[in-house]
């Protein structure tokens, strides 16, 4: 009996050294918020402090050493992030994942962003101030790998830590431009249903301008009232399979003084991205004697994409403007190293890349190129056919000044400096808002624009060999939409239609109206705005758009084929106010029965393939109202149904009965039940967390969460057969900004400020996220010092 209880004190000391262990161990892999640390290359010292949500306010005597601790700073909070962004553009993405990813490298190293970053970083002024100061950002994270604890996901994966340089920076914009974008999962989509279906069926999508629909208007100084389907889902394979966020869409708006309660211009932003751990942004403060910016950083990026000072504020959301077009190509019969041009037969640049894959061989790779771009046939297994197809992208052909772009902006001090940083953004197309102290507003849409000719459709695959179907020319940067201090006194954008430019409507994947429609109905009516309406606005979970479809289809319903339970729910959707609030029914009849009906009108003609890739487009959000308001059109007979030609009225009411019928299996037979919170939800996924038994541990949520897609709050959901909408995109961040008492603006971030899940700032504004909440963006340098909850020293070494 002695001998067992000595081996079971062994055991349990053991144990209790293991624990101790993995306690420390666990303790030296969290972010260090406090104490003194040296930093080379540092001129005098740097002092962060640390506020209650584990944002740096960083104070040094000059820029450079700012930009160090900055880098420093951001690093030991978001060094994984970090190192997953700037592998995309390298295809390095299946060295960590495995070869269920080498696909999506194949396709990433297709693009040339690697290729042209390189180039890029070869051509650029060194002494430059824009590239001393990335310099100094980089140097401050290669300091934390060098110091630093290695993050836990290192670990896991087994990759090793390696030097960031500047050329990773150009990759990581590079990958946010083509994220940006929406022809790939357009064009060669609409170009098969096309070839499958004939051109009537074409007339009745929603793929032009709508001249109904509410538009950004342009303020000038005067008043103004099969193969195609492979190729998408190859694309769309290797987007989603990205451990990384996709940017979606956006919000902003800013008012003029003179629509402000206390006569100073209010900006407000909420940029639309996908939802993931960590989320996107990392707010940094940071101060000099010549410089200071409370910004807005991706992983990498040393400059702020979003920002305000207490001189100026900008925001962004995407333009959604048409940056990429795919070519038929022609291979010449008698050598196939050649393809057919206008001027004659050119030979194709052949490529070879190589990819590492963990637990596996390298994998060699060859791809084509001509002078439109990469064709497409050899980077995914799913495209089948001879007939080659490039792509060409915008963001690869001018000369790349991004970097110099954000550098500008970020340092900008007045309107017209702004200004003359925004022409350098040629892609992703921005909508860039501004707003200032001295009572200015202004919207710019900011990209290279090219010109087409009239007869070309750029939402199709076009021509490469005739030279019919190429650009005409580049635009100039006054000719891009914009507006600065309009007579209406406020700029907005919701991704919506801008105005004609150049005596032509610019061909986009704009977003339907919906969100610009109540951003406008709610401007127009108000003139004493302050910051505490422009966060109950910017919370706003009404559709104004979804009620008027209702209207409209509802007095198509024959009440005499519905019991009594089914009369009481549509009676409370006919009086529905367009709010999505948790314990609402009215939203979850609603999707249910959208998407029964898209389904019942399209996917007989399309297919079950195609129907899935239209549902990803922002051709079907636009199509949804546009669409279910035709009397007439080929799409609404069901072609399986031989004997009978279904109507609207057929559609509507089937649509319904899918939907209810649906809804009793998922939520039982008591309508009451059907509340939005139960099928409407959100949960931040960290690449770990898909992993069962590591969910708890890395991923955040699931929380039930009030708005839906397309209504302000934009918390958007992808829409398939389950009918539970997992929310999947949304305001990567709320801002305000109040020039009336800038030093009290706010801000809030989905889960936290840091992407170490042993940080207590992983997920502590999660909760506050979803209950609408705001915190404070602190500039004032006494009340910072007063409650910072550490402080960071850097000493020069």
């Amino acid at each position: 009996m002695k001998t067992l209880k000595k081996v079971l004190l062994a055991l349990a000391g053991l144990v209790l050294l293991v624990i101790i262990g993995i306690f420390i161990f666990v303790n030296t892999l969290k972010p260090d918020y406090g104490g003194e640390k040296t930093l080379a290359g540092l001129k005098n010292e740097v002092n962060v402090f640390y506020d209650t949500y584990g944002i740096p306010h960083i104070y040094a005597d000059n820029e450079e050493d700012a930009l160090k601790a900055l880098g420093y700073a951001h690093a030991q909070d978001r060094l994984w992030q970090m190192e997953l962004l700037r592998r995309v553009a390298k295809g390095r993405i299946a060295e960590v994942f495995g070869p269920d990813f080498i696909k999506t490298d194949k396709f990433f190293l297709s693009l040339g962003i690697d290729e042209q970053s390189k180039a890029t970083v070869a051509d650029l002024d060194k002494s430059s101030d824009m590239a001393i100061m990335a310099q100094a950002y980089l140097d401050g994270i290669n300091e934390f790998i060098d110091q630093g604890p290695t993050p836990i996901e290192f670990y896991l994966t087994g990759i090793e830590k390696e030097p960031f340089a500047l050329e990773d920076v150009y990759n990581a914009v590079g990958y946010m431009a083509f994220s940006f974008a929406m022809a790939h999962k357009t064009d060669p989509l609409l170009t098969s249903m096309r070839d499958k279906l004939g051109a009537e069926y074409m007339q009745d999508l929603a793929i032009d301008s709508d001249t109904t629909t509410v538009w950004i208007k342009n303020y000038n100084g005067q008043s103004t009232d099969s193969l195609g389907t492979n190729i998408t889902a190859s694309v769309n394979k290797a987007l989603n399979q990205l451990p990384l966020p996709q940017f979606e869409g956006s919000n902003s708006w800013v008012v003029s003084p003179s629509k402000a309660k206390n006569g100073k211009v209010i900006l407000a932003n909420d940029p639309h991205i996908g939802f993931a751990q960590p989320s996107v942004w990392y707010e940094a403060h940071v101060s000099t004697p010549l410089y200071e910016k409370y910004g807005y950083h991706l992983a990498g990026v040393p400059f702020p994409l979003l920002g305000h000072d207490r001189n100026l504020a900008y925001g962004l959301t995407m333009f959604e403007n048409d940056d990429i077009d795919f070519y038929y190509e022609e291979t010449n019969p008698a050598d196939t190293t050649q393809y057919k041009t206008a001027d004659g037969w050119k030979a194709y640049e052949y490529i070879t890349k190589t990819i590492k894959v963990k637990d596996g061989e390298d994998v060699d790779f060859t791809y084509r190129k001509t002078q439109h771009g990469p064709v497409l046939n050899n980077i995914a297994d799913q495209i089948s056919g001879e007939r080659p197809i490039s792509m060409s992208w915008i963001y690869t052909k001018p000369k790349n000044e991004v970097l110099d772009a954000l550098y500008g902006l970020s340092h900008a001090t007045n309107l017209e400096e702004f200004k003359s940083a925004l022409p350098k953004i040629h892609a992703p197309g921005l909508n860039v808002m501004y707003g200032d102290a001295e009572g200015n507003v202004a919207w710019w849409a900011t990209a290279k624009l090219y010109q087409m000719p009239d007869s070309v459709s750029t939402k199709f695959i076009l021509d490469g060999t005739s030279g019919e179907d190429e650009p005409l020319r580049y635009l100039d940067f006054s000719e891009n939409p914009s507006a600065i201090n309009p007579s209406w006194n406020y700029v907005y954008s919701a991704n919506n239609q801008p105005d004609s430019i150049a005596s032509m409507l610019y061909p986009g994947y704009y977003l339907p109206e919906n969100r610009a429609k109540r951003i406008v109905q709610l401007l127009d009516a108000k003139d004493d705005w302050d910051k505490e309406s422009f966060s109950e606005m910017i919370l706003d979970v009404t559709s104004p758009v979804n009620t008027e479809l209702i209207t409209e289809l509802i007095k198509l319903f024959d009440v005499s084929n519905l019991d009594t339970e089914q009369l009481v729910l549509v009676d409370s959707l006919k009086n529905w106010d367009g709010k999505y609030t948790l314990s609402s029914t009215s939203p979850t009849l609603f999707h249910r029965s959208e998407y029964f009906m898209v389904k019942n009108t399209m996917e007989d003609e399309l297919g079950p393939e195609m129907f899935k890739q239209f549902l990803g487009t922002h051709l079907f959000k636009r199509q949804i109202a546009w669409g279910a308001k035709m009397d007439k059109g080929k799409w609404w007979d069901n072609i399986n149904t031989k004997d009978v030609v279904e109507t609207r009225q057929d559609i509507v009411m089937k649509s319904f009965a899918d939907a209810w019928a649906s809804l009793v299996e998922d939520l039982g037979p008591d309508p009451s039940q059907w509340t939005w919170d139960k099928v409407h939800t959100l949960e931040h996924q960290h690449p770990f967390g898909k992993v069962e038994s590591l969910r708890k541990y890395f991923n955040v949520g699931p929380f039930p969460v009030e708005g839906t897609r397309e209504v302000i709050n934009n918390l958007s959901f992808p829409y398939d057969g389950t009918g539970f909408y997992k929310v999947s995109s949304g305001p990567s961040t709320r801002r305000i900004i109040d020039f009336s008492d800038v030093e009290n603006s706010i801000s809030i971030l989905p889960t936290g400020q840091s992407g170490n899940p042993f940080s207590k700032h992983y997920k502590d504004q999660a909760e506050m996220y979803v209950n609408g909440q705001f915190r404070k963006m602190m500039m004032n340098k006494e009340e910072i010092q007063e409650t910072a909850e550490s402080v960071l020293t850097f000493t020069k070494r």
